[in-house]
């Protein structure tokens, strides 16, 4: 399984895993756990392009109907696994 590596604020870095990748209204999304097996948080990050040559950077998704619009995507693509 795909991980990447976020940077907060503060400098620390934490190590999340990618279940699952989708593309909607030409915005690129993650879905990310903090395991990469069992049960675990998992998050949604929205990928903000870098300027030429710099890396993407990924941001939470805050806002609740883009938040909820992508959840249904990743529910739809995941149809096995359980949402709470």
């Amino acid at each position: 399984m795909d991980s990447i590596t976020l940077q907060d604020e503060n400098g620390e870095t934490s190590e999340l895993y990618v279940l699952e990748e989708t593309t909607l209204n030409g915005n690129h999304y993650l879905l990310l756990s903090e395991e990469a097996e069992g049960d675990s948080d998992a998050y949604i990050f929205r990928e903000m392009p870098g300027d030429a040559g710099d890396e993407a950077t990924y941001v939470p998704v805050d806002d609740e109907t883009e938040y909820s619009a992508v959840l249904l995507v990743f529910k739809e693509l995941l149809e096995d696994t359980d949402f709470e």
